[in-house]
């Protein structure tokens, strides 16, 4: 958050982006955290909390739909190098979000593989089916944010090490006109 601080005043540090830090980390690495946004060009995790090479583990899925695959990219930091953290990163005015919305909203297919998009995001449609409020993508990406963190934080593998304290598991919404990630659930006591 200290990083994402500096993104929105413009002090940025850039920290670890050198030939030292490229030489560190060649052999191995240890990430402070796991990321997993969305794939939005306007939203590139070690730009917006300022890190840099080796600091994170980084996950890009349409809208943070996930699936076996990702999930076990989401495990690999937590549980082979105790990754402390995993922060689950939505955004403001999402394109995938807001197709797979009209989608389940008209019952019309999206092409190819996009489907299994609005698919995965099927719960959080339904919840926001219930209770649209001013604009139902923005409310849509606020519940896939969070029934994707509660998801992980619930995951068999990842559960105990969140019972423990080991691991957090956050979600987070960033902002595209202010540059803010806002945590709404799951920040560490």
């Amino acid at each position: 958050m200290e990083g994402n601080r500096r993104w929105v005043s413009g002090n940025l540090e850039h920290p670890d982006r050198d030939p030292e830090r490229r030489e560190l980390v060649a052999e191995a690495q240890d990430p402070f955290g796991v990321v997993l946004s969305c794939i939005d060009s306007r939203v590139a995790p070690e730009l917006i909390f300022d890190t840099g090479l080796g600091d994170l583990y980084v996950l890009r899925t349409g809208g943070q739909a996930v699936g076996p695959v990702v999930t076990g990219s989401v495990e690999y930091g937590p549980m082979t190098g105790s990754t402390p953290l995993v922060v689950v990163l939505g955004h403001q005015r999402c394109g995938a979000i807001e197709a797979a919305y009209k989608s389940l909203k008209g019952g019309t297919p999206l092409p190819g593989n996009l489907q299994a998009i609005a698919k995965a995001m099927v719960p959080a449609y339904e919840l926001t089916a219930k209770n649209p409020g001013a604009d139902p993508v923005d409310t849509m990406t606020h519940h896939q944010i969070k029934v994707t963190a509660d998801d992980l934080r619930a995951n068999a593998d990842l559960g105990p090490l969140v019972k423990k304290g080991a691991l957090a598991v956050v979600g987070a919404y960033y902002s595209l006109d202010t540059g803010k990630v806002e945590v709404l659930t799951g920040a560490p006591a």
